[in-house]
Order: C-alpha cells, then sequence, then structure tokens
C-alpha cells in the first residue's frame, strides 16, 4: 500500500502477464454486446486490415484495470478512481497475445480542499509480449495521504 506521500515522479511498476483467450473474447463479447465480425467471424477478419480476429479494444482496457489491481499498491488507500485521458488504443491485441502493464507516477497533488488526500495520475501502457505498447493513456486517482 501506498499514500500519495509515498510516491514521486517517475516512480514506476510492471505486472505480471495474462494471455488472451478464446474465452475472454466470448466473455466481453456477450457481456458488452459488442458481437462485431472482427471478434467473432474468422473469415470476416481474415479478409480485414487486420489479416484476423482481435480482442475488443475496451476488452484490453478492462484486462489493463485487472493487470493494474494486481501490483496492489493502492489498497487501502485509494479514495476513488477519477478518470482516463489521452487513452489511444495503438496496436491489435490478438488471441493469443499476453499482455502486461507498465505504469509511471507522473503528477501528485495534495488536495486544496481535503489535506488528508490528493491526486495521482499514472502513464498506463498495456503492452503484448513484445514489448509493443497496444494501449496507452493516462490514469487519475484519488488516494489518502499518510495520516500525522
Amino acid at each position: 500500500m501506498r499514500y500519495l506521500d509515498d510516491l514521486s515522479v517517475g516512480t514506476f511498476w510492471e505486472t505480471g502477464g495474462r494471455t488472451v483467450t478464446e474465452s475472454d473474447v466470448v466473455t466481453f463479447g456477450t457481456w458488452s454486446g459488442d458481437m462485431h465480425p472482427l471478434h467473432t467471424d474468422e473469415e470476416y477478419a481474415r479478409r480485414s486490415e487486420f489479416g484476423g480476429r482481435v480482442f475488443h479494444g475496451p476488452g484490453a482496457l478492462a484486462m489493463a484495470f485487472g493487470l493494474e489491481m494486481r501490483l496492489g499498491w493502492k489498497d487501502g488507500s485509494a479514495v476513488a478512481f477519477l478518470g482516463i485521458r489521452d487513452w489511444n488504443m495503438l496496436l491489435p491485441v490478438r488471441i493469443g497475445d499476453t499482455l502486461r502493464v507498465r505504469e509511471e507516477v507522473v503528477e501528485t497533488r495534495p488536495s486544496r480542499s481535503r489535506p488528508d488526500r490528493g491526486i495521482v495520475t499514472t502513464r498506463i501502457d498495456l503492452l503484448n509480449q513484445h514489448g509493443d505498447i497496444c494501449q496507452s493513456g493516462l490514469w487519475t486517482v484519488m488516494l489518502l495521504r499518510r495520516p500525522q
């Protein structure tokens, strides 16, 4: 667990990996209602610019959330997830890709109105097994400050 006061710009972490499965595609497609043929129809997807089926972009974002939570640094100190900025889907994620998250603190600031908390912004890079950045952006979280 890390409090806002424990973080500085440049602090970074990297998660272990998680491999995207056929089940992930079916589950996310069913749950979200996104049954686009790029995800569900191999023949359609093969004729596309991707050359085969791809995992849903928002599904990969959801995996990034799960991977990042495994780090545990916010357990007990996170008050609220405040938002995502500048999220970009740079490369397709495919069934069989193993994803991991690299996270780096890019800004911290104490709250002006609530001295027991503050805001941390981190850059999240979702990487595949080759180290290519598939998705990237900024996440902002409200954290508790270290008790006095």
